[in-house]
């Protein structure tokens, strides 16, 4: 189950279901919950995201914020500054590319 009370719940697309589930596990550490053969969900720190195996490609637009440019959509977590260095050495150690 899910550590916090007020989680969020997200369903997106994800391609290839088994690379998704490889890639939020392994790469990201995260835990991976219930499943089915078109599914997964996933504990995003302490929030339900769902992957749905897809065709669907999205799209490939980027805005200027005040942070920087970034893709359109995007979603994220809140993390301390700790578990966010972790993270990040994380991607680097895995090869994944890394956006600041």
């Amino acid at each position: 189950m899910y550590k916090n009370t007020n989680c969020f719940h997200l369903a997106i697309p994800c391609g290839d279901l088994e690379v998704a589930k490889k890639f939020y596990s392994e790469t990201l550490g995260c835990r991976l919950d219930n499943s089915a053969q078109e599914w997964a969900d996933v504990d995003f720190w302490g929030n339900e995201l769902t992957l749905h195996k897809s065709e669907h490609k999205l799209d490939n637009e980027r805005h200027d914020v005040d942070m920087g440019n970034v893709s359109v959509p995007h979603f994220g977590v809140h993390l301390s500054r700790k578990d966010f260095d972790a993270l990040k050495q994380r991607l680097k150690d895995s090869g994944t590319k890394y956006y600041d």
